[in-house]
């Protein structure tokens, strides 16, 4: 890109360059000075090129380039030449510019570790000094695919009809799902703004507004614990329409994410996608966001095992619970005794209190339980997982289902890490529908909105909204990408009397409804049209296109486990007198 100060970034010139005169800017990645030669590679976020200084380079030029070491800044002029050593791995390995002129335009202490790809640094140290971190080729491409997946975002849902509109940072409290981040006002002393957990109320009230399509990259905030997925801030692409139903918004996504795909990664993604209901899901895979990409698939074995004489499988299935197993196929030899025992540890930390199983290997059955059961019985498991010679059967019961699905939908994803059956470059889109309308919270004591408090109802469970809570299933879908979810949806409620009839299943008295909500149902009285969205996370669209094992990776200044920023040394403490300003008092800490 042209500039007073360059010509154009130093990856992109070529062997048809030569002879060109040229002014390259940016760092120094090494310095090699070979006495009577030196070279210089000099890296922007294009890539490398060859800086060369030789015999025919001024003195001083030479003295210049003898004093750059790694990450100084320079600005170099001279002539595009034609390599004598070329290097065949680098996309300009086969020019190097012949320095006439050269100027530091900044010196640079030694960095705390060399700025290289694939940097084995630790993270600390990594998040401390970011502005190096970035300066990485690989955290440099994940950013550019950042900013050509939101560009892909704007332009697909522009052509669809969308309309990019900004709604508040400075909003209600409404602690329905994850803790707030609460903001003090100081001209209402006493009285405090949420920052956004996401825009739903208010993109649901531009559909009452009749803008017909919505979208945002929208900046979101919850006070949660963090994993790998997951940060306090985060980034979404949102979106609601009207006049539409499940299909028509699954259809469109899918559409956004063939696109996507397409122009940022040249990957061809197949539509339409795989649905498949909640119920199916838990029951085949343990998991509400399964893993298509390997099989390992749940069997209930219940009733195999209901009356057995072994109290580990019966008792959970006389309790109402359920025993399930997965066959990793061909993994008796990966599996040998002592990696089993491993297993064990890892499906506990699921409040799995043990792990059965049964290894064929060169024709020999191992059992942890064989013993227990009847030749009938262990015959029955045998031909219900399908198992052949180097099979490995792995078995979990508990009298919580929550348990067995918990423990074997997490042992089937390590299973195939363990067994190495998938690529990251394999994506395997799914579609997951018919979500519950509840959960129960063994917190709170009652049962709680699995998505939100404005999610439809399935038209033929809507009597259940309130006489048959664990049995109403929602207008509710997540796109789900290789175990992860992408992104989660649904039709909106948009009749009063629906509304108020989902908010009295809530267990909210009326006073409740109308601090918290009076705003949505007021609106509501003057025409709602049907409408539904979708809300994709994209640092983690970008983190599974991108290949990377955290969205840390794909956030330009992220935070760490526990919600602190290590470079901007934050949150910290502010002075009395902020506090005084905003009548902010705080409580002496106890020890």
């Amino acid at each position: 890109m042209k500039t007073n100060m360059r010509t154009d970034y130093c990856g992109v010139v070529t062997l048809k360059d030569a002879g060109r005169e040229f002014t390259a800017c940016g760092w120094v990645q090494r310095q090699r000075d070979l006495g009577s030669l030196i070279f210089i590679d000099l890296r922007d976020r294009t890539g490398l090129l060859q800086l060369a200084f030789d015999e025919e380079t001024h003195p001083d030029v030479f003295a210049v380039a003898a004093k750059c070491r790694a990450e100084y800044v320079l600005r170099a002029t001279g002539v595009i030449r034609e390599r004598t050593s070329k290097n065949p791995a680098l996309p300009t390995g086969e020019v190097e510019l012949a320095v006439t002129q050269l100027e530091i335009l900044a010196a640079a202490e030694t960095p705390p570790f060399e700025i290289v790809e694939n940097s084995d640094v630790n993270d600390t140290l990594r998040l401390k000094y970011r502005y190096l971190d970035l300066r990485r080729p690989d955290m440099q491409r994940f950013l550019l695919m950042r900013h050509k997946a939101a560009k892909v975002a704007r332009d697909y849902f522009d052509e669809q009809g969308f309309l990019e509109i900004e709604t508040p940072m400075l909003t209600k409290s409404t602690p329905e799902g994850a803790r707030d981040y609460l903001v003090p006002s100081r001209v209402h002393p006493g009285s405090f703004y949420a920052l956004p957990q996401s825009p739903q109320q208010y993109k649901q009230l531009l559909m009452l507004s009749g803008f017909d399509r919505y979208m945002q990259i929208a900046r979101c905030f919850r006070d949660e614990d963090l994993r790998a997925d997951r940060q306090p801030e985060f980034t979404q692409i949102d979106l609601e329409m009207s006049f539409v139903d499940e299909n028509d918004v699954m259809t469109i996504q899918e559409g956004f994410l063939k696109r996507v795909f397409k122009q940022v990664l040249d990957v061809d993604v197949q539509t339409p996608f795989l649905r498949m209901p909640y119920r199916e899901a838990m029951d085949r895979f343990g998991s509400d966001k399964p893993d298509m990409r390997f099989g390992y698939e749940l069997t209930d074995i219940s009733d195999i095992v209901a009356n057995c004489g072994f109290g580990v499988f019966s008792t959970p299935v006389q309790a109402g619970g359920s025993v399930r197993m997965i066959n990793v196929k061909h993994g008796a030899d990966r599996f040998p005794r002592k990696k089993i025992d491993a297993l064990l540890p890892f499906v506990k930390t699921y409040q799995a209190k043990g792990l059965a199983w049964t290894r064929m290997h060169q024709g020999t059955v191992t059992s942890s339980f064989q013993k227990y059961l009847t030749e009938e019985e262990n015959a029955a498991i045998l031909e219900r997982a399908g198992a052949e010679d180097g099979d490995l059967l792995l078995i979990v019961g508990d009298a919580k289902n929550s348990v067995v699905f918990a423990a074997l939908g997490a042992l089937r994803c390590e299973c195939a890490r363990i067994m190495d059956v998938v690529r990251k470059d394999d994506y395997k889109f799914l579609w997951v529908t018919e979500f519950p309308m509840f959960e129960y919270s063994e917190e709170e004591g009652r049962y709680v909105a699995m998505h939100h408090p404005f999610t439809a109802p399935m038209d033929e469970d809507f009597d259940k909204l309130e006489s048959d809570k664990a049995n109403c299933r929602a207008k509710a879908y997540d796109i789900v990408l290789n175990g992860t979810e992408l992104g989660g949806g649904s039709i909106r409620i948009n009749r009063p009397e629906v509304q108020q009839a989902m908010f009295r299943a809530l267990g909210l008295s009326d006073e409740d409804v109308k601090v918290k909500f009076g705003h949505l149902i007021n609106a509501f009285r003057f025409g709602a049209p049907p409408h539904g969205g979708l809300a994709y996370g994209l640092d983690r669209l970008v983190m599974l296109m991108a290949g990377a094992d955290s969205i840390r990776d794909v956030i330009a200044f992220p935070k760490v486990q526990n919600a602190s920023d290590l470079m901007m040394n934050c949150p910290d403490v502010v002075e009395p007198r902020q506090l005084d300003e905003l009548g902010i008092a705080l409580k002496p800490e106890t020890t």
